[in-house]
């Protein structure tokens, strides 16, 4: 498979770089500064510096890929924008070359609790974080819906607080929303879990919920 990665020098985004190069796969890392992009050095890896809010220099980038996996994210309330800003690019520029597939994260507090979830997490935790980070699941919310309505075949994942733990490979999936009872996830696992993904049809056109 080839795939190009977007957020490729986020936590997640070095994930599913190493992982899917660990795999066989050829990879396309979009970057904006590859200093930041740990392995910039192998014989399956091509790094491009982009504007990923730019529609037509994202274009060589996505030629010939099987699939696109982005890891877009914004840190902060004020860098809030640019995930969808920058999956709007995306998706014109998938149009434009042809290229079907999109994996993308967003977060699980974009959607309604799963069920299953007590009182406390439902009516305590889970307003509190969306209310801090307002901003960041406005526009992931915003994101959703620009990926809904396009053409694409794609899957979007919704993960709760992610940390910076090892693959285990022992994550649960949840297809239609968020997984219960479970609010921490690896970036590597979640890296893993769009790897995955990716090459199932099954998962076309779906929302799932990815947690330890």
């Amino acid at each position: 498979m080839r795939y190009t990665v977007f957020g490729a020098t986020g936590g997640t985004g070095r994930q599913l770089v190493q992982q899917a190069l660990d795999a066989g796969h050829e990879v396309t890392a979009v970057v904006r500064d590859p200093a930041r992009l740990p392995v910039r050095e192998h014989e399956r890896l091509e790094v491009v510096v982009a504007d990923v809010t730019d529609p037509e220099a994202l274009r060589p980038a996505i030629a010939g890929s099987d699939a696109v996996l982005s890891a877009l994210g914004a840190p902060t309330n004020k860098a809030a924008g640019i995930t969808s800003a920058g999956t709007r690019a995306i998706l014109h520029a998938l149009g434009d070359e042809g290229v079907r597939r999109l994996v993308a994260v967003s977060a699980t507090p974009v959607g309604p609790p799963p069920p299953g979830e007590g009182p406390l997490y439902r009516s305590v935790l889970l307003p509190l974080v969306r209310r801090v980070f307002k901003d960041i699941y406005a526009d992931l919310a915003v994101t959703e819906n620009e990926i809904r309505a396009s053409d694409a075949d794609w899957t979007v994942i919704r993960p709760p607080r992610l940390t910076d733990g090892p693959p285990t490979a022992a994550y649960r999936m949840r297809f239609g929303g968020a997984v219960s009872r479970s609010h921490t996830v690896s970036r590597a696992d979640v890296a893993h879990a769009m790897l995955t993904l990716a090459e199932d049809p099954a998962a076309v056109g779906q929302v799932v919920g990815v947690a330890s």
